[in-house]
């Protein structure tokens, strides 16, 4: 108020998302409030995905944060031509939210201008998300329109920029590759996907409880074989291959093992009285009721992610020293992960071929640490302070003409057929 008080701007301070549109206005500039969903009920979201609906004909989904919201009530309030001005969070470019709001830049409106800041340069300090300027004007698209893409530096003056066609635009699920790469050609070069499926980790309810250590699981005379290996935290990995003993069990300093007993609560109780008495410290401290471990079967039992020959860290840094964002690891032992990884399983006609010839896997584990950090990011996302996170249709996605360049010929036919079954 202090800022506007001498000029002729009237200044209302109000609820936006409960306002009259009328009367309609050439220029609209905003930076709306960074609410993520986790932070609105459900009956704000359906008054808010009605009133988007009803306003620009745009349906957001419950986990769109309130920014994408205000853009479609804002179509209301744009005269024909209209300018209009976004500072707004960039993990709309990438994630699956922000597809309705990607359908209306380029279905209602004329995308102009979209400028995203360098992630490690954080625009807000109360919230780490990577910010971009977004215009548009409230016209019919032209035929032939493209997109000016920046990035870095500042509006006036940035880093990088690139025209991308619209038509490019309708079909890339990931905008935050402009304009440092062009728009993506269509290519028959094979992904990850065609080798292997990419799961998350598995997520315990309560890692501090439910991973233990071998002293620690000695010190309480708890049953070894309630317990399975599991690798620790990519920070405290300091290699990228996991040796295995005889048991299986990797080598490693310190070992680790997931709380996983396969029986009901009367047979510990009956078998393991030293297990049933830290079940009992579980339920005292109320992990029984917390969300994941109240809609299991049993509230201790834990999801089925057996061993992966291959697993990848999910979230890295693009500046890191040896310039890889994201770590490929052979695992050879029978440890599973938790959810700072995901797991890479071999589809069905590789996992034959591995069983052929086991020593393939150490060439494809290389290949994979080649990936060029360029292409890893190109299918991530980024959030603020410069962080990168792959989820597992993303990493799935990620091409790999190295691993081709190994895979027997079987794997290619296999492709050409999924290829062809596709196309058809």
């Amino acid at each position: 108020m202090e800022l506007w008080k001498k000029t002729k701007l009237q200044i209302d301070i109000a609820n936006f998302t409960e306002q009259e549109s009328e009367p309609r206005f050439n220029l609209l500039i905003c930076n709306p409030p960074y609410v993520r969903h986790h932070h609105m009920t459900a009956e704000q979201k359906a008054r808010l995905q009605q009133l988007s609906m009803d306003s620009s004909g745009s349906r957001f989904s419950g986990l769109a944060g309130l920014y994408c919201y205000f853009v479609g009530l804002s179509h209301q309030w744009l005269a024909p031509e209209a300018i209009s001005g976004w500072l707004i969070p960039s993990e709309f470019m990438d994630v699956n939210y922000g597809q309705a709001l990607k359908k209306y830049l380029l279905d209602r409106v004329t995308l102009l201008r979209i400028h995203r800041f360098d992630p490690n340069d954080v625009q807000f300090a109360d919230a780490l998300v990577s910010s971009a300027v977004v215009w548009f004007r409230n016209s019919p698209q032209p035929s032939g329109h493209v997109v000016q893409f920046t990035y870095g530096g500042t509006l006036q003056k940035p880093v990088q920029e690139r025209d991308i066609p619209v038509t490019a635009l309708a079909v890339e699920k990931k905008w935050t590759r402009f304009p440092v790469a062009g728009a993506r050609a269509v290519s028959d070069v094979p992904t990850i996907s065609d080798f292997f499926a990419v799961k998350r980790g598995l997520a315990t309810g309560n890692n501090k409880y439910f991973i233990l250590d071998e002293d620690e699981i000695a010190e309480r005379d708890l049953p070894m074989e309630c317990f399975k290996p599991i690798l620790p935290s990519p920070r405290y990995l300091k290699v990228d291959e996991i040796r295995a003993d005889d048991d299986g069990y990797p080598v490693l300093g310190r070992r680790l093992f997931l709380l996983d007993p396969d029986m009901p609560e009367d047979e510990i109780e009956q078998r393991h009285p030293t297990l049933w008495n830290y079940l009992e410290e579980g339920r005292a401290q109320g992990l029984n009721e917390r969300y994941l471990c109240r809609h299991r079967a049993r509230w201790y039992a834990q999801e089925k992610r057996p061993p992966a020959p291959i697993v990848c860290t999910y979230l890295g840094r693009g500046d890191t020293k040896n310039g890889r964002p994201f770590r490929f690891i052979l695992n050879e032992s029978r440890a599973t992960v938790a959810n700072v990884y995901l797991a890479m399983y071999p589809t069905p006609l590789m996992e034959r071929v591995l069983k052929a010839d086991p020593k393939l896997i150490r060439p494809i584990w290389k290949a994979l640490n080649r990936i060029s950090a360029e292409r890893l990011l190109g299918e991530g996302r980024v959030y603020g302070g410069g962080l990168h996170k792959l989820e597992p249709k993303e990493l799935a996605n990620v091409p790999v003409p190295e691993i081709a360049k190994i895979s027997p010929e079987p794997l290619f036919r296999q492709r050409e057929m999924n290829l062809e079954t596709a196309i058809a």
